[in-house]
């Protein structure tokens, strides 16, 4: 197993592997319960969509650790399963099989720009700058998604605002980040790790740690799969996108969305965590920029990532990406592919535990989070903040992925401020190709966006 997953390369062990491995897991368990309810909206069966997303997150991160041998988790994204059932299917009124059939043909758009090095171009094409901004950015985007999740903001007066501290989910949650905090800065380790589970103790006395009420025994789960399990195959799907070419236009723009969410999600993903944890080195970096095919770790892991999208699809769920929760392991000191090894298997014993894994309150993830993206957001230090040339396009790919709760539509904010920046020096010269056609079709996806 050490010559396997290269542990004394990575300066890493076999214990420190295991603990990221399950950190990560019980940062992104929430997905188990929270897919199939947002799925199920669009007609979908609970129990099918909550197999599918065990069994496409099994398949993904079992792909990224053994194939690319890092520590990074996949599973249906938040925010592109919104973007499926809000956008897609009650927005433009695909039915939920046209909406899985979209979603297969992006990952296969995404497997076709990976093997083509198309992806690893747009990498190397961003600078060292955006590339810095993306990571802090990141940061925050962790720590937003965490006082969120426990209600610690909310909008009522029209204006975001700090809800009332006498809520018991808060106040678990300021215990958890407390108890994290002290454990981090006494170095004890798995502290992260520890805080999850001793806030998800605490909020049991409190009703807090419940059991989840749309829980399903795998038994049933495993039965409604047939519902779902390759439905795009059949009449139903991937066909019927093509029956009418009045749609075809507007089946095109959703896939294009899908694909360029999914892309820039996940290279700002690697980027944000990959380089600053040396998970993905200089000089890996340079290799995969530099070679043809499949050869190098990242490009292993980028190819694993562009794979799980359809594979997620041929079961019965949306985009599975790779999971920005991934930092949490990584903070804990994962560096190799047992990290999501150990994630994999945990995924498989929730299929039988349900009601145990779903019963973890978003009071005791945050904190995690919280953590992580303290960790991350010294990235920005890297930032000439000074020079507005600089300064600009960092603050929005650092900043605009939180306010829009976007990762890629953070990257195309920050794509488009430095193309703008350097056509108005006159230094044109300097914009890589690349990055000016990812910031062409950035523009185009915000303005169709808009007119949907």
């Amino acid at each position: 197993m050490d010559k396997f997953f290269k542990f004394d390369e990575n300066r890493t062990n076999f214990k420190t592997e295991v603990i990221a491995g399950i950190t990560t897991f019980f940062a992104m368990a929430y997905i188990i319960a929270v897919n199939p309810s947002i799925l199920s909206q669009s007609g979908m069966e609970w129990g099918a969509v909550f197999i599918a997303t065990i069994i496409s997150s099994v398949i993904g991160t079992l792909v990224m650790g053994l194939f690319a041998n890092v520590p990074y988790a996949q599973a249906p994204g938040m925010g592109l399963n919104a973007f499926f059932v809000y956008t897609v299917c009650f927005g433009l009124k695909f039915t939920w099989q046209q909406a899985l059939s979209m979603v297969f043909i992006c990952g296969l758009v995404n497997v076709l720009i990976t093997v083509t090095n198309i992806r690893k171009h747009i990498i190397k094409a961003i600078p060292s700058s955006l590339q810095s901004a993306i990571g802090g950015g990141i940061g925050i985007f962790l720590a937003y998604i965490a006082l969120l999740n426990v209600g610690a903001i909310n909008f009522e007066a029209g204006v975001p605002s700090l809800s009332n501290l006498n809520n018991p989910t808060i106040l678990l949650f300021l215990f958890g980040l407390f108890v994290t905090v002290i454990l981090l800065i006494k170095k004890v380790k798995g502290a992260i790790f520890i805080g999850i589970v001793l806030t998800t103790l605490a909020g049991i006395p409190f009703g807090l740690t419940t059991f989840g009420e749309n829980s399903v025994s795998f038994t049933q789960a495993l039965n409604s799969l047939s519902t779902t399990f390759l439905v795009i195959f059949k009449p139903e799907g991937i066909v019927s996108l093509f029956n009418d070419l009045s749609k075809l236009p507007l089946v095109l723009i959703t896939i294009f969305s899908f694909s360029l969410s999914d892309t820039f999600d996940t290279i700002g993903t690697f980027i944000g965590t990959g380089r600053r944890s040396g998970i993905f080195s200089k000089e890996d970096e340079d290799a995969a920029l530099n070679s043809a095919g499949i050869r190098t770790k990242m490009d292993k892991a980028l190819c694993a990532d562009a794979i799980a999208t359809s594979i997620g699809a041929i079961i019965g769920t949306s985009n599975t990406t790779t999971y920005i929760e991934s930092a949490a392991g990584i903070g804990e000191g994962g560096r190799t592919g047992l990290t999501s090894v150990v994630v994999a298997i945990l995924f498989v014993f929730s299929a039988f535990f349900s009601n145990i894994v779903s019963a973890i309150p978003a009071a005791a993830t945050a904190p995690a989070l919280i953590v992580v993206g303290c960790m991350m957001i010294s990235s920005f230090a890297e930032v000439k903040w000074d020079d507005l040339k600089d300064a600009v396009p960092a603050f929005f790919a650092g900043v605009f992925m939180a306010l829009c709760y976007s990762i890629s539509y953070g990257v195309g904010a920050g794509f488009i401020f430095y193309c703008l920046i350097k056509i108005i020096n006159n230094e044109k010269e300097k914009i890589n190709p690349v990055l000016a056609i990812s910031s062409l079709l950035f523009i185009i996806n915000f303005i169709l966006l808009a007119l949907l």
